[in-house]
């Protein structure tokens, strides 16, 4: 079996008393769409933002791409192409949707941000970030400004912005917050397809959604995986339906 691109090792983070990880361990493997549920304080953000460098595990490792990445920044792992797209959008709703995709360019490059204005005339920075408003269906509306973009163009935007830094796995941490059946059924289909670029880690509270999309899922509660499977081992097993899914969902 192909080494996964992503293995999370024995996880634990520590906030005074609280437990916000408890010896987390899971992997993404190449082709899939892999989903963390759980309910609302279950530490999904904590665990991503400890997989994405934004904090520092206690206990545990983050190996990305067979190089343990446990003490590298948020950048330096972007660089490696952990792409990351966030529950609270980080556009700047100010510059144009090309705008947003050249910082994106910009970033896998390791340039700076004072710099912005000659690097709008940077021809292969452009082609890159074109290339990815083309992919995500964003090329339309390369010249509008990224606040006049509907939820779902901001949504599909992030992904854009990811795709310039040649992710070679995406972590999405509620990609569907906020949109309407239509944007949450244009944005499953975009997902579906883009798994064969770049396997993808997704954090998601839209169970249909996850449903829909997963390979493989885990269940986080209180910090702690309670289970991984398939969809229909996660629909069936009485440990997490009593724990997070509850009847809503019987098969």
């Amino acid at each position: 079996m192909t080494e996964p691109i992503l293995k999370v090792e024995g996880i634990s983070k520590s906030f005074g008393a609280v437990q916000a990880s408890k010896d987390v361990s899971l992997d993404l493997r190449m082709g899939e769409i892999h989903a963390l549920i759980g309910p609302n304080g279950a530490g999904k953000s904590t665990l991503i933002a400890q997989i994405t460098g934004g904090l520092v595990p206690d206990r545990g490792r983050v190996v990305f791409g067979g190089q343990d990445v446990t003490g590298l920044s948020t950048a330096a792992r972007a660089r490696l192409g952990m792409g990351r797209t966030f529950q609270i959008s980080a556009l700047a709703m100010e510059y144009t949707v090309l705008q947003n995709a050249v910082l994106g360019a910009l970033g896998q490059r390791g340039g700076v941000f004072r710099f912005f204005r000659p690097v709008m005339k940077d021809a292969a920075l452009l082609d890159a970030a074109r290339a990815a408003l083309a992919q995500v269906g964003l090329s339309d509306v390369a010249q509008v400004r990224t606040a006049e973009l509907s939820h779902g163009q901001r949504r599909q935007l992030e992904v854009a912005v990811a795709l310039t830094l040649r992710p070679r796995a995406f972590l999405m941490d509620e990609p569907m917050a906020g949109l309407g059946a239509d944007g949450t059924q244009v944005l499953t289909k975009f997902l579906d397809e883009l798994r064969a670029q770049a396997p993808i880690l997704l954090v998601e509270h839209d169970m249909d959604a996850v449903f829909a999309l997963a390979d493989r899922i885990s269940v986080l509660v209180y910090g702690e995986v309670i289970a991984t499977g398939t969809v229909d081992q996660i629909r069936t097993n009485s440990l997490v339906r009593e724990a997070y899914l509850g009847e809503e969902i019987a098969p």
